[in-house]
């Protein structure tokens, strides 16, 4: 079945996750995308090396529904092989510092010249406006200026997230701006850029926070896993593991206060509302702590569950892998990959759509493995190949 991109050629300049995720999304809804990288591969197939050839975690992840080129954009040589690409494309991605898209000629005015009808993808840390325009940085740094770090943890240590929200997030408002902007052409037939920033991103998620904080002056401080603005909603030790139950709205606390044995809660001017209840966490948690001491996670979840209450246990790595609905809801599309020892678990289709579904159609390529075949489709003979295989120029 086609995707929804069928026919939308790709050039994926992007590194580590917020360029390459967003052409990632884009392949799996149908898009050619083409991988272009150093000679000796760039630094984000490295990260995290599982496989025998080194390849890692993120790039076998990003790299799905991706053909491989690699490439010098620097020498002249390289720039005829841009251009020719440029000319026969739709997308270009690229989170990288705009002195370096000027270098490589994959700057919006340089392509666009080329074909009017290009849409260039950018994504940088600050955004192209702004004392800080030139930085740069990653995720971590969007999650520490966006008040999102020093709200996690203890209180007395600003704590990341380990999983990168920002780079995903921005990646995935890079897609939204994608589409639209194809959208936009096939009316306008004009091609235009779409910039995307990690502070932005992050400023984005967090932007609840900032604006009570910006209205009412609260100056909250992290108080580990337990809720600003409701309760109970914390981490909870049981016997034989840990569980995060949330509860939120009277109708829900109403049904806790009745799993706990203590209907008269309901009527506690502590816990009057969400607010009220999130000011007073640390007391409806010791409560909930309490009932969990003598029950196993399995017991806690089931109770829980029977009464309504979202909850879920808090998995290692491997127990997310394990997990039965993870399992039977085919969450994960095991891949080959050579030099892999078994199959690589790639998330299975992030999205859904019900007549024109996203696919993973291929495994992320080794490096370099389809430069011959892209350049031969751009008219390339085989002794020129060998002579920019020779100059290094691919």
């Amino acid at each position: 079945m086609a995707g929804v991109l069928e026919g939308i050629r790709v050039l994926d300049f992007g590194r580590y996750i917020a360029g390459p995720f967003c052409g990632t999304m884009l392949g799996d809804l149908g898009a050619e995308v083409i991988r272009i990288e150093k000679l000796d591969g760039s630094e984000d197939r490295w990260v995290t090396p599982v496989v025998e050839g080194g390849e890692g975690a993120m790039f076998l992840q990003m790299g799905r529904n991706k053909l491989g080129l690699t490439l010098n954009p620097v020498k002249p040589a390289g720039r005829e092989i841009v251009k020719k690409l440029v000319a026969v494309s739709d997308v270009v991605i690229a989170n990288l510092p705009y002195e370096d898209l000027q270098k490589m000629g994959i700057d919006y005015d340089t392509i666009s010249a080329i074909n009017p009808r290009i849409i260039l993808a950018t994504t940088s840390t600050f955004g192209s406006e702004g004392p800080y325009a030139t930085r740069v940085g990653f995720d971590t740094i969007g999650q520490a200026m966006s008040g999102a770090m020093f709200l996690s943890g203890d209180g007395k240590v600003p704590t990341r997230m380990n999983a990168p929200f920002v780079d995903f997030g921005t990646a995935l408002l890079n897609t939204v701006g994608v589409l639209a902007a194809l959208i936009d052409r096939a009316k306008s037939g004009k091609g235009q850029k779409v910039e995307t920033a990690l502070l932005r991103t992050a400023m984005n998620i967090t932007n609840g926070h900032l604006i009570e904080q910006a209205m009412l002056s609260l100056n909250r401080i992290a108080t580990l896993n337990r809720g600003f603005t409701a309760g109970p909603s914390d981490t909870f030790k049981c016997r034989d593991g840990w569980i995060y139950a949330m509860t939120i709205g009277q109708p829900l606390f109403v049904r806790w206060c009745k799993l706990m044995g203590d209907e008269s809660l309901a009527s506690d001017p502590r816990f009057k509302d969400d607010l009220a209840r999130g000011d007073n966490g640390e007391a409806l948690s010791a409560i909930m702590q309490k009932w969990c001491n003598g029950r196993t996670a399995a017991e806690a979840l089931a109770a829980l569950e029977a009464n309504r209450i979202p909850a879920g246990p808090v998995y290692t790595p491997q127990q997310a892998l394990d997990d039965k609905h993870v399992q039977d809801a085919k969450f994960l599309h095991p891949m080959d990959f050579p030099g892999a020892t078994k199959p690589v678990p790639v998330l299975q289709e992030p999205v859904k759509l019900s007549r024109t579904p996203l696919t993973i159609r291929r495994r992320a390529p080794k490096l370099g493995e389809h430069t011959d075949q892209i350049l031969r489709e751009l008219g390339y003979e085989p002794t020129v190949i060998q002579r920019l295989r020779d100059d290094r120029v691919v």
